[in-house]
């Protein structure tokens, strides 16, 4: 009997171990994370594209001027400068005067350009006596031709001061009118009244441009080289305009690296008939691209880094989200390369994904 006491109160010991168990395990099993439907509809997914296929590339810019359609204005002459009328950023036409200078040198311009018009007609007068000399036989035919090309010299002297004097002006008070070759907008102005000039001036007294288009000149990284090209279709915003997307391509690429910021310059002409685009504004470009290698890629935002690898969740066929590791073949500010682990179109989770990738792990 006690025999069988015992053995009913083992069972029953057995059965309340197994009873706890069974709840700790119940509770475990509770505790552990579920990626429900509701969670990842919530989710942002992005797609594994094909490095054939062509990407979208970020970069900032400076606008400016279009060189080829501006003027650097330097002084002719030296001279103290008087009056000046125009301002940066003034419109002005072609032939406008910009400022005035009093020139010592214009008032010998003009000295040498009434003496040699007294010298010419006197010339004149004696070719022409000499012509009727030589018909009444008073004087040879060596004479007249000695007349002749004084007359040519004086002729020469003539045309070359008037021509040095109208470059210079044409002024005969000895004032150095500064005038605009080209119709278009002050850019660069390096002078104000009552400033000493020099003819050798290092510096342009102003700088004139039609701003009909301009250029984006691109930041290009080390990194990006590779995936630019000359004719590479771009789009180009401003902070002014931030609705506004002005179109243009890459019509050049300046093949040399800054030493101190390390990056290429390439030039994108904009069209700006309505002036929107100022020189000097910082736009955000991004550029249409093929990719330089061959594999697929994803935005590097959406790899996370643990214990020294990387991995992505992916999204598979089944709504279910799973730890993917991957190695990465080329990575750019813009692009991860990958050359393990993903496959063009395969889908990856773009946001929370840190969070879930912790939760996942433990």
């Amino acid at each position: 009997m006690a025999r069988k006491i015992a053995y009913l109160l083992m069972i029953g010991t057995a059965l309340s171990i197994q009873s706890c168990t069974s709840k700790k395990a119940e509770v475990a099993e509770d505790k552990k994370f579920v990626l429900t439907d509701s969670l990842i509809s919530k989710l942002k997914i992005d797609t594994v594209k094909d490095a054939s296929s062509h990407t979208e590339l970020s970069f900032s810019a400076k606008i400016t001027p279009n060189e080829d359609t501006q003027a650097a204005v330097y002084p002719m002459v030296s001279g103290v400068v008087g009056n000046v009328s125009i301002k940066l950023g003034d419109k002005v036409n072609k032939g406008q005067i910009l400022a005035t200078l009093n020139s010592a040198e214009m008032a010998e311009f003009d000295k040498e350009a009434t003496s040699s018009n007294a010298e010419l007609k006197v010339a004149e007068r004696a070719y022409k006596q000499a012509e009727d000399m030589y018909k009444s036989g008073l004087i040879s035919a060596k004479d007249l031709e000695e007349a002749k090309n004084n007359l040519i010299i004086k002729q020469a002297e003539h045309k070359k001061a008037n021509t040095v004097l109208k470059l210079n002006g044409g002024n005969s008070k000895g004032i150095y009118s500064i005038t605009s070759p080209v119709a278009g907008y002050v850019v660069e102005k390096n002078v104000t009244s009552n400033m000493l000039l020099r003819p050798d001036n290092a510096n342009c007294l102003f700088k004139i441009a039609n701003l009909s288009n301009v250029w984006a000149m691109l930041n290009i990284y080390e990194s990006d080289i590779a995936s630019i090209q000359e004719g590479n279709e771009v789009t180009l915003t401003v902070l002014p305009y931030p609705e506004r997307v002005f179109k243009g391509k890459i019509d050049k690429i300046y093949n040399v690296i800054d030493s101190e910021t390390k990056v290429m310059n390439a030039r994108v002409v904009i069209s700006n008939t309505d002036l929107s685009l100022k020189p000097g504004m910082i736009a955000t470009v991004k550029v249409t691209a093929k990719a330089p290698i061959n594999l697929p890629t994803i935005n590097p935002e959406n790899i996370i880094f643990d214990e020294n690898k990387n991995y992505v969740l992916v999204l598979d066929p089944q709504k279910k989200i799973r730890i993917q590791e991957i190695e990465i073949g080329r990575k750019t500010a813009n692009m991860a390369y990958i050359s393990k682990g993903l496959a063009p179109g395969d889908k990856i989770v773009a946001s929370k994904q840190v969070f879930i990738f912790e939760s996942l792990k433990d």
